[in-house]
């Protein structure tokens, strides 16, 4: 029987994934970052059904990474914003984009968003950045090791894809 969840699994991406919970998740958060705020607005955007946004949007509330706000009382309407942990979780949108970009999954003939410095205008990319160098780092240099909160089963996976690595 498969898990429905990530509980009790010491990984940071697992953890990150059960607070987005689902496709929807990060699409709600793609609308929040490009400043839809209103639940018609998500609803239009997304085109998904008022009852799954409505589980949704709970959802990553009760996670931390949206707040709802009234902004009307009569009739009673709320908006929902990005907390300080949604935003961090947000910058997943650019790379998310690029990458889509890169492997053209849109079928467009140009990027559908580009994401820019608001102080600037100027065009922002990911990229990873040795911390002893400052030079970037492509993909295929990055390495994972264990880290301070490892737990056995991050030491087996860790383990095992060494292994594979030398044996190719």
């Amino acid at each position: 029987m498969r898990s429905k969840g990530f509980d009790g699994m010491v990984c940071s991406i697992a953890g990150v994934m059960a607070a987005l919970g689902d496709r929807w998740g990060v699409l709600i958060l793609r609308d929040l970052v490009v400043g839809l705020r209103r639940y018609d607005e998500l609803r239009q955007s997304s085109g998904i059904t008022n009852a799954t946004l409505s589980d949704r949007l709970k959802h990553l509330e009760t996670n931390g990474l949206v707040e709802r706000r009234r902004y009307q009382m009569n009739p009673e309407r709320f908006e929902y914003l990005l907390t300080p942990s949604g935003k961090e979780v947000a910058a997943l949108m650019p790379v998310l984009a690029q990458i889509g970009d890169k492997l053209e999954v849109t079928g467009a003939s140009a990027p559908p968003m580009t994401f820019v410095n608001r102080n600037t205008g100027a065009e922002v990319r990911w990229t990873f950045i040795d911390q002893a160098t400052g030079e970037p780092v492509s993909a295929d240099d990055l390495a994972i090791k264990e880290g301070p909160g490892a737990d056995d089963l991050v030491r087996w996976r860790l383990s095992q894809g060494e292994q594979h690595r030398r044996q190719t």
